[in-house]
């Protein structure tokens, strides 16, 4: 399916969604085992959806959960990705980035929400943030080298040919990335590899690495190093928070919450109590 047009088809398979949910409402079910009256009809909502892509008679056949909804979540970059995250996410796994790019997808999203009638407040951008603590910033930078370094060539072409649509394995490893043309896949992730692959001018071989390891944003070095990053990039309207990674677990978890959360608590940026 076209691009735009899978965008499209999620929108309406969020209204039919949201639709169903709501078939019915919060005090429908009576439960009266003496009168063996177990809900009210009047208090059902039958959705008789018929659009584009669906159609869906309902009402589906559960309660809704004690929150009503379930929290709405979405990753997308493109333009019709950004759009449908305006008008329906709560939280959003946002690509990670230099902290000028995360602070224009972050204005551009909000900006679209408040378009859309919604509070952009309610709405949360987490970028995706593979973390690496060390006891020193050059631990932890070596930790990071180790990691990389386990990468095999086969995955990191893999990875490579997934992120711009098209095999990668016909490339010379050693010379700069080719031109790539736009393909049905994902347009925002495949323009980040292209971006990435000038700006530094890498090599397929280095290209292909880094994406085999991790190619998005990263913190690498001790908790103070990694709770200032993060505190800029939250001071800086570039995010409300970070998707975490960890390069392992449980020991990547381990050092993450035993030595960066207390120190972002030290300093008010992350909550004490549930």
């Amino acid at each position: 399916m076209e691009h735009d047009e899978r965008y499209r088809r999620a929108r309406e398979f969020f209204d039919v969604v949201t639709g169903l949910w709501d078939s019915f409402a919060d005090d429908a079910f009576i439960r009266d085992v003496e009168n063996g009256i177990y809900f009210d009809p009047d208090r059902m909502h039958v959705l008789n959806h018929v659009g584009k892509y669906f159609k869906v008679r309902g009402p589906l056949n559960i309660a809704r959960p004690v929150q009503g909804w379930p929290l709405i979540v979405q990753a997308g970059a493109s333009d019709s990705g950004r759009q449908l995250a305006a008008e329906t996410a709560e939280m959003i796994f946002s690509p990670g980035g230099l902290i000028g790019d995360c602070q224009n997808y972050y204005n551009d999203i909000k900006t679209r929400a408040a378009a859309a009638g919604r509070d952009p407040e309610h709405l949360k951008i987490l970028p995706g943030c593979l973390v690496v603590v060390g006891d020193t910033d050059d631990e932890a930078r070596a930790k990071r080298a180790k990691l990389d370094s386990l990468v095999h060539p086969d995955s990191g072409i893999a990875a490579l040919s997934i992120a711009i649509g098209m095999d990668a394995s016909k490339f010379e490893l050693d010379a700069p990335l080719p031109d790539i043309p736009e393909t049905n896949q994902s347009k925002s992730g495949r323009d980040r590899v292209v971006a990435r692959a000038r700006r530094d001018n890498l090599t397929v071989r280095q290209l292909a690495q880094i994406l085999g390891a991790y190619g998005g944003l990263s913190m690498v070095g001790t908790a103070k190093t990694i709770a200032d990053k993060m505190e800029e990039y939250f001071d800086a309207k570039a995010c409300d928070g970070f998707n975490i990674m960890f390069p392992w677990v449980p020991g990547g978890l381990d050092e993450f919450v035993d030595n960066v959360v207390p120190e972002l608590q030290r300093r008010g940026v992350f909550r004490k109590e549930l």
